[in-house]
């Protein structure tokens, strides 16, 4: 299957997104805020020689979502060359299903990127593989020095309440402070994809 014009062009904005959104707006909001996009990467968007389509799947719960698709959202605002629609994953299975991360899991936020006529150039699913290194890293030690979360993985929702509330302000605390460089590895990655997809247009 692929993506027709007339179909990307069902998907919302990302101003329509946040309008619609039930939960977690506030703090997708802050994200947006606090992003910090050096110029030098704003300059790589800017300078594209023409805009991409960027068909993107997410929903309001995933933390994932709240994280990165403000990174798009502002990249894309601010360059004026990333063309972006946004289709709620449990809504559009038939296109969450076309980019399963690992061929299995309905991973998101996934952005799909598109030249003019609708040929795929680029894709990014959930977060940056060094986010997902950091916190797992992070997960292995703090279990360690912590035996009564028990073994990692076992389901925090098993945990008793003051138990599990220790662990999830753990985690928290750890994302918040990784998030300057989680947020550059994003744009490092959604940099690398756009300026692919025009070196493939030049080679």
């Amino acid at each position: 299957m692929t993506v027709t014009p007339e179909r990307f062009a069902q998907g919302m904005t990302y101003d329509e997104f946040k309008a619609q959104m039930t939960r977690n707006r506030e703090r997708l909001e802050q994200n947006e805020e606090r992003l910090e996009i050096h110029p030098e990467d704003l300059a790589a968007f800017r300078n594209l020689p023409r805009p991409l389509n960027v068909l993107v799947l997410a929903e309001d719960w995933c933390g994932d979502v709240i994280d990165n698709l403000p990174i798009l959202g502002r990249l894309a605002r601010e360059s004026g060359k990333l063309n972006v629609r946004i289709f709620l994953r449990d809504q559009n299975l038939d296109l969450m299903d076309q980019w399963l991360f690992q061929g299995k899991f309905r991973s998101i936020p996934t952005f799909v990127f598109f030249d003019d006529d609708f040929n795929q150039v680029g894709l990014w699913i959930e977060r940056p593989a060094s986010a997902t290194e950091r916190r797992t890293k992070f997960r292995e030690e703090l279990y360690q020095r912590n035996p009564e979360f028990g073994p990692p993985d076992r389901s925090i929702a098993e945990l008793p309440e003051e138990i599990r509330t220790k662990l999830m302000q753990e985690m928290a605390t750890a994302r918040e402070a990784w998030k300057p460089l989680d947020n550059q590895d994003v744009i490092r990655d959604l940099r690398a994809i756009v300026e692919s997809a025009f070196a493939q247009t030049v080679s």
